[in-house]
């Protein structure tokens, strides 16, 4: 059989299979191979407006543990060097930064080893922002994502789906990373939900919080499950309530330093 013919066999397979009831562990296996193919249309789609999805990073932003995430140290100087250049001390999850299967999944993928094809993706938002003004521990459950699909269509194959909890607004106040009392809280996402997305072919996750699992989570259920079957997330996303729920497309700027567990990362999004 020719190639082309072969492909397009696989893609209309995978259309009559990739119903996002269908629970078939195939369908999924073959949708996240599949974002090269899925990227295209979608990027096809694109209007050429551009969103920043990324936090500037610095020493003063919030993480999980409390410490800085950079660090600066001034290693040449104008006066006497003629240049400037500054040395980093950098955390591998902080800031607006990717979660790669290496980080919860010993002997998974590196953030160096992504599949190129699943960084420029479909974007898939879910708007969980009234929930998460009432509760800040808030998730995304099975039923945001059948409202999505039955508003806008299939989740595409190698997709990133993201939750807009409306937390980029907290940005420079504590109750972006916890309650008064000092005790973790943001939105997330549910374990029932991202196992209903593995089925869909979606390629990765993205919170516009602190974590994948929401802060009063007690066993990170999110990220023992979805990172080691070789998906990835992101953290920390900015300005999701400026794009549509879908025809966006993300560019996800994914660091490359050798066998790294994720990284600070450049997210863009045009629509």
């Amino acid at each position: 059989m020719c190639t082309a013919c072969l492909i397009e066999n696989v893609k209309s397979h995978m259309l009559s299979r990739r119903r996002l009831f269908s629970g078939a562990a195939a369908t999924a296996a073959m949708g996240v191979a599949a974002g090269a193919l899925s990227a295209r249309p979608a990027l096809a789609q694109a209007k050429g407006r551009v969103v920043d999805l990324t936090h500037a990073h610095d020493s003063d932003f919030p993480t999980f543990d409390g410490k800085p995430g950079i660090l600066y140290e001034v290693d040449k100087n104008f006066d006497p060097d003629g240049y400037h250049l500054f040395k980093l001390t950098i955390f591998e999850h902080t800031g607006t930064h990717i979660d790669a299967p290496l980080h919860f999944a010993e002997g998974g993928t590196s953030v160096d080893a992504l599949p190129v094809e699943n960084l420029i993706a479909p974007l898939c938002i879910l708007d969980i922002s009234a929930r998460a003004a009432e509760d800040p521990n808030a998730v995304v459950e099975p039923a945001d994502i059948e409202a999505w699909v039955s508003a806008h269509g299939d989740i595409p194959a190698g997709a990133c789906v993201a939750m807009n909890s409306g937390w980029t607004a907290r940005i420079g106040d504590p109750s972006w990373r916890n309650l008064p009392d000092g005790t973790l809280a943001f939105p997330g996402f549910s374990k029932a939900a991202t196992d209903l997305l593995a089925q869909t072919g979606a390629a990765s996750i993205g919170v516009d919080t602190l974590s994948l699992d929401p802060g009063n989570s007690p066993d990170f259920a999110v990220h023992y499950s979805w990172l080691p079957s070789g998906r990835f997330g992101i953290e920390g996303l900015a300005n999701l309530d400026q794009l549509p729920a879908s025809g966006a497309t993300i560019f996800i700027g994914a660091p490359k330093h050798r066998g790294g567990t994720g990284g600070p990362a450049r997210i863009l999004a045009m629509h």
